[in-house]
Protein backbone atom coordinates (compact mmCIF):
# COMPACT_ATOMS: atom_id res chain seq x y z
CA UNK A 1 0.00 0.00 0.00
CA UNK A 2 2.45 2.54 -1.19
CA UNK A 3 2.03 5.62 -3.83
CA UNK A 4 3.89 8.34 -5.17
CA UNK A 5 5.60 10.40 -2.35
CA UNK A 6 5.42 13.47 -5.68
CA UNK A 7 1.85 12.60 -6.12
CA UNK A 8 0.80 12.51 -2.49
CA UNK A 9 2.54 16.03 -1.90
CA UNK A 10 0.71 17.71 -4.75
CA UNK A 11 -2.31 16.61 -3.59
CA UNK A 12 -1.75 17.38 -0.03
CA UNK A 13 -0.05 20.93 -1.18
CA UNK A 14 -2.93 21.66 -3.89
CA UNK A 15 -6.13 20.58 -2.76
CA UNK A 16 -6.12 19.85 1.09
CA UNK A 17 -9.24 21.98 2.30
CA UNK A 18 -9.55 23.88 5.68
CA UNK A 19 -10.24 22.72 9.22
CA UNK A 20 -13.35 24.83 8.60
CA UNK A 21 -14.76 23.25 5.62
CA UNK A 22 -17.91 21.09 5.64
CA UNK A 23 -17.64 17.66 6.02
CA UNK A 24 -17.63 15.57 2.46
CA UNK A 25 -21.15 13.85 2.37
CA UNK A 26 -20.90 10.19 0.90
CA UNK A 27 -24.66 10.45 -0.79
CA UNK A 28 -24.39 13.75 -2.14
CA UNK A 29 -20.63 13.56 -3.39
CA UNK A 30 -18.81 10.75 -3.37
CA UNK A 31 -21.29 8.27 -4.71
CA UNK A 32 -21.99 10.24 -7.68
CA UNK A 33 -18.19 10.94 -8.35
CA UNK A 34 -18.28 6.38 -8.05
CA UNK A 35 -21.17 5.99 -9.87
CA UNK A 36 -20.38 7.96 -12.83
CA UNK A 37 -16.52 6.62 -13.05
CA UNK A 38 -16.41 3.39 -11.59
CA UNK A 39 -19.58 1.50 -11.81
CA UNK A 40 -19.08 0.07 -15.19
CA UNK A 41 -16.02 -2.39 -14.24
CA UNK A 42 -17.01 -2.33 -10.51
CA UNK A 43 -20.48 -3.37 -10.20
CA UNK A 44 -23.03 -6.34 -9.88
CA UNK A 45 -22.33 -7.01 -13.49
CA UNK A 46 -18.87 -6.89 -13.39
CA UNK A 47 -16.39 -6.58 -10.82
CA UNK A 48 -13.10 -6.31 -12.25
CA UNK A 49 -10.20 -7.42 -9.24
CA UNK A 50 -13.40 -8.21 -6.90
CA UNK A 51 -13.96 -4.95 -6.19
CA UNK A 52 -17.22 -3.60 -6.02
CA UNK A 53 -17.95 0.07 -5.74
CA UNK A 54 -22.42 -0.24 -6.07
CA UNK A 55 -23.03 -0.16 -2.42
CA UNK A 56 -21.50 1.30 0.49
CA UNK A 57 -20.98 -2.26 2.43
CA UNK A 58 -19.09 -3.45 -0.62
CA UNK A 59 -16.92 -0.49 -0.81
CA UNK A 60 -15.16 -0.52 1.87
CA UNK A 61 -14.32 -4.79 1.42
CA UNK A 62 -11.33 -5.70 0.38
CA UNK A 63 -11.17 -6.80 -3.47
CA UNK A 64 -9.43 -10.24 -4.73
CA UNK A 65 -5.84 -8.87 -3.07
CA UNK A 66 -6.82 -8.42 0.10
CA UNK A 67 -6.14 -4.61 0.03
CA UNK A 68 -9.12 -2.54 1.62
CA UNK A 69 -10.44 -0.28 -1.21
CA UNK A 70 -11.35 2.24 1.72
CA UNK A 71 -9.65 2.59 5.16
CA UNK A 72 -11.47 5.02 7.49
CA UNK A 73 -9.03 7.77 8.18
CA UNK A 74 -6.26 5.88 6.64
CA UNK A 75 -5.32 7.14 3.09
CA UNK A 76 -2.19 5.08 2.64
CA UNK A 77 -4.79 2.02 3.49
CA UNK A 78 -7.25 3.03 0.96
CA UNK A 79 -6.52 0.88 -2.19
CA UNK A 80 -9.08 2.98 -3.99
CA UNK A 81 -6.99 6.42 -3.49
CA UNK A 82 -4.07 5.24 -4.24
CA UNK A 83 -5.32 4.06 -7.79
CA UNK A 84 -6.83 7.37 -8.31
CA UNK A 85 -4.01 9.56 -7.71
CA UNK A 86 -0.96 7.05 -9.14
CA UNK A 87 0.95 8.24 -12.06
CA UNK A 88 1.32 4.84 -13.42
CA UNK A 89 -1.32 4.48 -16.08
CA UNK A 90 -1.12 0.99 -16.19
CA UNK A 91 -3.11 0.95 -12.57
CA UNK A 92 -4.78 4.61 -12.18
CA UNK A 93 -8.83 4.25 -12.26
CA UNK A 94 -10.57 4.77 -14.63
CA UNK A 95 -8.46 2.48 -16.06
CA UNK A 96 -8.17 3.67 -20.14
CA UNK A 97 -10.14 7.04 -19.16
CA UNK A 98 -8.48 10.33 -18.03
CA UNK A 99 -7.40 11.27 -14.40
CA UNK A 100 -10.60 11.97 -11.72
CA UNK A 101 -10.50 15.84 -11.76
CA UNK A 102 -8.49 17.47 -9.04
CA UNK A 103 -11.94 18.83 -7.15
CA UNK A 104 -13.38 15.39 -7.33
CA UNK A 105 -9.72 13.63 -5.93
CA UNK A 106 -9.80 16.87 -3.23
CA UNK A 107 -13.28 15.45 -2.34
CA UNK A 108 -12.49 11.63 -1.69
CA UNK A 109 -9.29 12.26 -0.20
CA UNK A 110 -11.32 14.68 2.30
CA UNK A 111 -14.46 11.96 3.10
CA UNK A 112 -11.23 9.20 3.95
CA UNK A 113 -8.95 11.63 6.10
CA UNK A 114 -13.12 12.47 8.21
CA UNK A 115 -13.82 8.57 8.41
CA UNK A 116 -15.33 7.62 5.16
CA UNK A 117 -19.14 7.92 6.90
CA UNK A 118 -21.87 7.07 5.26
CA UNK A 119 -24.98 9.52 5.68
CA UNK A 120 -27.73 7.34 3.97
CA UNK A 121 -29.89 4.88 5.57
CA UNK A 122 -28.96 2.00 4.42
CA UNK A 123 -25.61 0.88 4.17
CA UNK A 124 -26.55 -1.93 1.35
CA UNK A 125 -28.54 -0.02 -0.49
CA UNK A 126 -27.39 0.36 -3.98
CA UNK A 127 -25.51 3.80 -4.70
CA UNK A 128 -28.11 4.83 -7.47
CA UNK A 129 -31.01 4.85 -4.86
CA UNK A 130 -29.49 6.82 -2.18
CA UNK A 131 -28.15 9.62 -4.37
CA UNK A 132 -30.42 12.76 -4.97
CA UNK A 133 -32.40 13.04 -8.12
CA UNK A 134 -29.72 14.23 -10.77
CA UNK A 135 -30.53 17.59 -12.86
CA UNK A 136 -31.03 16.48 -16.54
CA UNK A 137 -28.81 18.03 -19.27
CA UNK A 138 -31.33 20.39 -21.88
CA UNK A 139 -31.98 18.18 -25.00
CA UNK A 140 -31.28 19.83 -27.98
CA UNK A 141 -32.95 22.56 -29.40
CA UNK A 142 -32.91 21.38 -32.99
CA UNK A 143 -31.92 17.71 -33.20
CA UNK A 144 -29.68 16.82 -35.82
CA UNK A 145 -30.72 13.17 -36.27
CA UNK A 146 -34.20 11.23 -35.89
CA UNK A 147 -34.22 8.84 -32.53
CA UNK A 148 -36.22 5.85 -32.51
CA UNK A 149 -39.38 6.30 -31.19
CA UNK A 150 -39.61 3.77 -27.92
CA UNK A 151 -42.12 4.92 -26.00
CA UNK A 152 -45.53 6.90 -26.87
CA UNK A 153 -48.98 7.59 -25.37
CA UNK A 154 -52.42 9.50 -25.67
CA UNK A 155 -53.49 11.61 -22.97
CA UNK A 156 -56.78 10.61 -21.54
CA UNK A 157 -58.91 12.88 -23.28
CA UNK A 158 -57.18 12.23 -26.39
CA UNK A 159 -56.00 15.96 -27.51
CA UNK A 160 -52.27 15.00 -26.76
CA UNK A 161 -49.17 12.74 -27.99
CA UNK A 162 -46.02 12.25 -25.41
CA UNK A 163 -43.26 10.91 -27.24
CA UNK A 164 -40.20 10.10 -26.24
CA UNK A 165 -36.91 12.19 -26.61
CA UNK A 166 -33.35 12.54 -25.90
CA UNK A 167 -33.43 14.13 -22.17
CA UNK A 168 -37.04 14.88 -23.07
CA UNK A 169 -40.35 14.31 -24.28
CA UNK A 170 -42.15 16.17 -26.65
CA UNK A 171 -45.82 16.20 -27.10
CA UNK A 172 -47.96 16.97 -30.16
CA UNK A 173 -51.31 17.48 -31.58
CA UNK A 174 -52.51 14.16 -32.97
CA UNK A 175 -54.89 16.27 -35.32
CA UNK A 176 -52.55 18.17 -37.31
CA UNK A 177 -48.95 16.84 -36.20
CA UNK A 178 -48.32 20.45 -34.13
CA UNK A 179 -45.31 20.09 -31.30
CA UNK A 180 -47.70 21.38 -27.93
CA UNK A 181 -44.83 21.64 -25.74
CA UNK A 182 -41.79 19.91 -24.53
CA UNK A 183 -41.10 18.24 -21.57
CA UNK A 184 -37.59 18.40 -20.07
CA UNK A 185 -35.29 17.26 -16.63
CA UNK A 186 -35.66 13.32 -18.23
CA UNK A 187 -32.83 11.14 -18.93
CA UNK A 188 -30.97 10.33 -21.45
CA UNK A 189 -33.23 7.53 -22.85
CA UNK A 190 -37.35 7.17 -22.18
CA UNK A 191 -38.90 3.33 -22.53
CA UNK A 192 -42.25 4.24 -21.05
CA UNK A 193 -44.79 7.04 -20.85
CA UNK A 194 -48.32 6.63 -19.74
CA UNK A 195 -50.64 9.50 -17.58
CA UNK A 196 -52.52 9.17 -14.47
CA UNK A 197 -56.49 7.72 -15.45
CA UNK A 198 -57.09 11.33 -14.41
CA UNK A 199 -55.06 12.89 -16.25
CA UNK A 200 -53.08 15.03 -13.88
CA UNK A 201 -49.61 13.37 -13.84
CA UNK A 202 -47.69 11.51 -16.64
CA UNK A 203 -44.87 9.20 -15.39
CA UNK A 204 -41.86 8.64 -17.78
CA UNK A 205 -39.62 5.42 -16.99
CA UNK A 206 -36.13 5.50 -18.39
CA UNK A 207 -32.22 6.46 -17.29
CA UNK A 208 -28.90 6.05 -18.36
CA UNK A 209 -27.79 2.68 -19.84
CA UNK A 210 -25.51 0.92 -17.25
CA UNK A 211 -25.95 3.46 -14.93
CA UNK A 212 -28.93 4.84 -13.83
CA UNK A 213 -32.85 4.54 -13.66
CA UNK A 214 -35.52 6.25 -12.66
CA UNK A 215 -39.27 6.72 -13.40
CA UNK A 216 -40.01 10.38 -12.87
CA UNK A 217 -43.70 11.91 -12.49
CA UNK A 218 -44.36 15.36 -13.84
CA UNK A 219 -47.51 17.48 -13.49
CA UNK A 220 -49.13 16.99 -17.37
CA UNK A 221 -50.05 20.51 -17.46
CA UNK A 222 -47.02 22.32 -16.85
CA UNK A 223 -44.38 19.65 -17.38
CA UNK A 224 -43.03 20.59 -13.67
CA UNK A 225 -41.26 17.53 -12.00
CA UNK A 226 -43.65 16.31 -8.97
CA UNK A 227 -40.62 13.55 -7.59
CA UNK A 228 -38.58 10.55 -8.47
CA UNK A 229 -39.56 7.19 -7.78
CA UNK A 230 -37.06 4.49 -7.58
CA UNK A 231 -33.68 5.55 -8.56
CA UNK A 232 -31.84 1.91 -9.99
CA UNK A 233 -28.59 1.13 -11.22
CA UNK A 234 -30.11 0.24 -14.83
CA UNK A 235 -32.75 1.31 -16.84
CA UNK A 236 -36.44 1.57 -16.18
CA UNK A 237 -38.37 -0.15 -18.90
CA UNK A 238 -41.82 -0.47 -18.39
CA UNK A 239 -44.20 2.05 -15.90
CA UNK A 240 -48.23 1.61 -15.41
CA UNK A 241 -50.66 3.55 -13.32
CA UNK A 242 -53.23 0.83 -11.52
CA UNK A 243 -56.88 1.65 -12.86
CA UNK A 244 -57.62 3.60 -10.01
CA UNK A 245 -54.48 5.50 -10.40
CA UNK A 246 -53.56 5.57 -6.57
CA UNK A 247 -50.02 2.81 -7.54
CA UNK A 248 -47.86 2.98 -10.04
CA UNK A 249 -45.81 -0.44 -11.00
CA UNK A 250 -42.24 0.08 -12.76
CA UNK A 251 -39.91 -3.04 -14.13
CA UNK A 252 -36.24 -2.65 -14.62
CA UNK A 253 -33.16 -3.74 -16.05
CA UNK A 254 -31.93 -5.03 -12.55
CA UNK A 255 -35.09 -7.66 -12.66
CA UNK A 256 -37.28 -5.95 -10.09
CA UNK A 257 -40.75 -4.28 -10.48
CA UNK A 258 -41.55 -2.03 -7.55
CA UNK A 259 -44.91 -0.53 -7.40
CA UNK A 260 -45.47 2.97 -5.70
CA UNK A 261 -48.03 4.61 -3.62
CA UNK A 262 -48.54 7.60 -6.29
CA UNK A 263 -49.83 10.01 -3.50
CA UNK A 264 -46.17 9.52 -1.83
CA UNK A 265 -44.03 8.36 -3.35
CA UNK A 266 -43.45 5.58 -0.98
CA UNK A 267 -42.54 2.03 -2.20
CA UNK A 268 -45.28 -0.67 -1.28
CA UNK A 269 -44.12 -3.82 -3.41
CA UNK A 270 -40.68 -5.15 -4.08
CA UNK A 271 -40.69 -8.57 -6.54
CA UNK A 272 -37.82 -9.99 -7.13
CA UNK A 273 -38.83 -13.61 -8.91
CA UNK A 274 -37.64 -12.44 -12.19
CA UNK A 275 -33.74 -13.52 -13.05
CA UNK A 276 -33.36 -10.27 -15.84
CA UNK A 277 -34.39 -7.18 -17.62
CA UNK A 278 -38.55 -6.66 -16.62
CA UNK A 279 -39.70 -5.51 -20.15
CA UNK A 280 -43.31 -5.14 -19.60
CA UNK A 281 -45.69 -4.28 -16.98
CA UNK A 282 -49.67 -4.59 -17.03
CA UNK A 283 -52.22 -4.40 -14.45
CA UNK A 284 -55.71 -6.19 -14.87
CA UNK A 285 -58.75 -4.23 -14.92
CA UNK A 286 -59.84 -4.58 -11.33
CA UNK A 287 -56.13 -3.73 -10.24
CA UNK A 288 -55.84 -7.19 -8.39
CA UNK A 289 -53.16 -8.47 -10.23
CA UNK A 290 -50.02 -7.31 -12.57
CA UNK A 291 -48.84 -9.01 -15.46
CA UNK A 292 -45.02 -9.09 -16.65
CA UNK A 293 -42.99 -9.94 -19.32
CA UNK A 294 -39.03 -10.17 -18.74
CA UNK A 295 -36.25 -11.06 -20.71
CA UNK A 296 -35.82 -14.35 -18.37
CA UNK A 297 -38.20 -15.63 -21.10
CA UNK A 298 -41.06 -15.48 -18.75
CA UNK A 299 -44.50 -14.01 -18.24
CA UNK A 300 -45.52 -13.91 -14.75
CA UNK A 301 -48.76 -12.60 -12.96
CA UNK A 302 -48.23 -11.37 -9.62
CA UNK A 303 -50.86 -10.46 -6.87
CA UNK A 304 -50.81 -6.72 -6.89
CA UNK A 305 -51.68 -5.99 -2.73
CA UNK A 306 -48.87 -8.97 -1.68
CA UNK A 307 -46.73 -9.45 -4.54
CA UNK A 308 -46.69 -13.25 -4.39
CA UNK A 309 -46.37 -14.73 -7.72
CA UNK A 310 -49.43 -16.48 -9.06
CA UNK A 311 -48.28 -18.47 -12.50
CA UNK A 312 -45.30 -18.47 -14.64
CA UNK A 313 -45.64 -19.13 -18.19
CA UNK A 314 -42.69 -20.25 -19.91
CA UNK A 315 -44.14 -20.88 -23.54
CA UNK A 316 -41.58 -18.69 -25.98
CA UNK A 317 -38.65 -19.49 -25.08
CA UNK A 318 -37.32 -16.32 -25.91
CA UNK A 319 -37.29 -12.87 -23.90
CA UNK A 320 -41.06 -11.53 -23.63
CA UNK A 321 -41.45 -8.22 -24.47
CA UNK A 322 -44.93 -7.53 -23.98
CA UNK A 323 -47.92 -8.24 -21.69
CA UNK A 324 -51.61 -7.38 -21.86
CA UNK A 325 -54.80 -8.81 -19.62
CA UNK A 326 -57.84 -10.39 -21.50
CA UNK A 327 -60.90 -8.59 -20.51
CA UNK A 328 -62.55 -11.24 -18.71
CA UNK A 329 -59.10 -11.12 -16.65
CA UNK A 330 -58.99 -15.06 -16.47
CA UNK A 331 -56.02 -15.09 -19.41
CA UNK A 332 -52.83 -12.93 -20.46
CA UNK A 333 -51.54 -12.21 -24.07
CA UNK A 334 -47.53 -11.97 -24.55
CA UNK A 335 -45.56 -11.39 -26.92
CA UNK A 336 -41.70 -11.22 -27.64
CA UNK A 337 -38.78 -12.08 -29.76
CA UNK A 338 -40.02 -15.53 -30.54
CA UNK A 339 -42.24 -13.65 -33.34
CA UNK A 340 -45.21 -15.15 -31.42
CA UNK A 341 -48.50 -13.70 -29.28
CA UNK A 342 -49.43 -16.05 -27.56
CA UNK A 343 -52.60 -16.28 -24.69
CA UNK A 344 -53.00 -18.44 -21.95
CA UNK A 345 -54.51 -19.04 -18.83
CA UNK A 346 -53.92 -17.33 -15.50
CA UNK A 347 -55.09 -20.29 -13.31
CA UNK A 348 -52.67 -23.05 -14.38
CA UNK A 349 -49.81 -21.16 -17.13
CA UNK A 350 -51.55 -23.40 -20.18
CA UNK A 351 -51.46 -21.99 -23.32
CA UNK A 352 -54.89 -21.23 -24.93
CA UNK A 353 -54.36 -19.45 -28.02
CA UNK A 354 -51.95 -18.55 -30.97
CA UNK A 355 -52.56 -14.79 -31.76
CA UNK A 356 -51.16 -14.09 -35.54
CA UNK A 357 -48.19 -14.83 -37.29
CA UNK A 358 -45.28 -12.34 -37.25
CA UNK A 359 -41.97 -13.13 -39.39
CA UNK A 360 -40.11 -10.67 -36.56
CA UNK A 361 -40.29 -10.03 -33.33
CA UNK A 362 -43.07 -8.30 -31.69
CA UNK A 363 -42.91 -4.91 -28.69
CA UNK A 364 -45.04 -3.97 -25.89
CA UNK A 365 -48.74 -5.24 -26.26
CA UNK A 366 -51.14 -2.56 -26.19
CA UNK A 367 -55.13 -2.98 -24.57
CA UNK A 368 -57.77 -0.85 -25.20
CA UNK A 369 -61.07 -0.83 -26.10
CA UNK A 370 -61.75 -4.51 -26.51
CA UNK A 371 -58.65 -4.24 -28.83
CA UNK A 372 -55.41 -5.56 -28.47
CA UNK A 373 -52.17 -4.20 -30.77
CA UNK A 374 -48.69 -4.89 -31.48
CA UNK A 375 -45.83 -3.75 -32.83
CA UNK A 376 -43.19 -5.20 -34.60
CA UNK A 377 -39.97 -5.52 -36.72
CA UNK A 378 -41.75 -6.01 -39.60
CA UNK A 379 -42.69 -2.91 -39.67
CA UNK A 380 -46.20 -3.23 -39.27
CA UNK A 381 -49.04 -2.74 -36.04
CA UNK A 382 -52.00 -4.89 -35.98
CA UNK A 383 -55.18 -5.03 -34.46
CA UNK A 384 -56.80 -7.61 -32.88
CA UNK A 385 -59.92 -8.59 -31.44
CA UNK A 386 -59.28 -9.36 -27.52
CA UNK A 387 -62.10 -11.29 -27.09
CA UNK A 388 -61.97 -13.22 -30.63
CA UNK A 389 -57.78 -12.66 -30.94
CA UNK A 390 -59.02 -12.47 -34.42
CA UNK A 391 -57.05 -10.04 -36.38
CA UNK A 392 -59.46 -6.64 -37.23
CA UNK A 393 -56.60 -4.40 -39.56
CA UNK A 394 -52.91 -4.63 -40.11
CA UNK A 395 -51.41 -1.36 -40.55
CA UNK A 396 -48.43 -1.01 -42.79
CA UNK A 397 -46.39 2.15 -44.54
CA UNK A 398 -43.27 2.37 -41.74
CA UNK A 399 -39.83 2.09 -43.59
CA UNK A 400 -38.27 0.61 -40.18
CA UNK A 401 -39.60 -1.62 -36.99
CA UNK A 402 -42.39 -0.17 -35.01
CA UNK A 403 -41.39 -0.30 -31.84
CA UNK A 404 -44.25 1.29 -30.08
CA UNK A 405 -48.14 1.41 -29.98
CA UNK A 406 -50.61 3.77 -28.08
CA UNK A 407 -54.48 3.54 -28.90
CA UNK A 408 -57.34 6.28 -27.89
CA UNK A 409 -60.61 4.55 -27.83
CA UNK A 410 -62.42 7.94 -27.43
CA UNK A 411 -61.35 9.30 -30.97
CA UNK A 412 -60.68 5.64 -31.76
CA UNK A 413 -57.14 6.42 -32.84
CA UNK A 414 -53.83 4.36 -33.20
CA UNK A 415 -50.58 6.09 -32.61
CA UNK A 416 -47.25 4.19 -33.86
CA UNK A 417 -43.63 5.06 -33.51
CA UNK A 418 -40.71 3.21 -35.61
CA UNK A 419 -36.93 3.24 -35.20
CA UNK A 420 -36.44 5.89 -37.84
CA UNK A 421 -37.78 8.49 -35.77
CA UNK A 422 -41.81 8.79 -37.80
CA UNK A 423 -44.76 8.92 -35.73
CA UNK A 424 -48.08 7.88 -37.54
CA UNK A 425 -51.51 8.77 -35.96
CA UNK A 426 -54.30 6.30 -37.68
CA UNK A 427 -57.97 6.16 -37.95
CA UNK A 428 -59.01 2.85 -36.55
CA UNK A 429 -62.02 3.03 -37.86
CA UNK A 430 -61.42 2.88 -42.00
CA UNK A 431 -56.79 2.73 -41.17
CA UNK A 432 -56.18 5.77 -42.91
CA UNK A 433 -53.47 7.66 -41.53
CA UNK A 434 -54.56 10.76 -39.65
CA UNK A 435 -51.27 12.31 -39.38
CA UNK A 436 -47.83 12.00 -40.09
CA UNK A 437 -45.29 13.78 -38.11
CA UNK A 438 -40.93 13.35 -37.06
CA UNK A 439 -40.60 13.41 -33.41
CA UNK A 440 -37.34 15.19 -33.04
CA UNK A 441 -38.05 19.33 -33.42
CA UNK A 442 -36.13 21.23 -36.31
CA UNK A 443 -35.22 18.35 -38.25
CA UNK A 444 -37.81 17.72 -40.97
CA UNK A 445 -39.44 14.54 -42.04
CA UNK A 446 -38.88 15.01 -45.91
CA UNK A 447 -35.13 16.08 -44.93
CA UNK A 448 -35.02 12.68 -43.08
CA UNK A 449 -36.95 10.71 -45.67
CA UNK A 450 -34.05 12.00 -48.11
CA UNK A 451 -31.06 11.05 -46.02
Amino acid sequence: MRYSVVVLLTVSAGLVTSAAAEPVSFRKQVAQILLDNCLACHGPKKAEGGYRIDAYERLIKAGDSDEVAVTPSKLDASELFRRIVTEDESERMPLEGDPLPAEQIALIKQWIEEGAKFDGDDPKAALATIVPPPVHPSPPEVYANSLPITALTFSPDGSQLAVSGYHELTVWNPADGKLIKRVHNIGQRTHAITYSPDGKLLAVGGGTPGRLGETRIFNAENGELVRVLGSTSDVVLDVAFSPQGDRLAAGSADGVIRVFEVATGKPVQTITSHSDWVMAIAWSVDGARIASGSRDKTAKVFDSKTGELQVTFSGHGQPVKGVAFHPEGKEVFSAGTDKKVQRWKIEDGKKTADVGSFGEEVYKLTAGGGFLFTGSADKSARQYDRKSHKEVRKYEGHKDWVLSTAYHDGSKRLATGSFDGEVRVWNTEDGKIVVTLLAAPGLKLAAAEGS
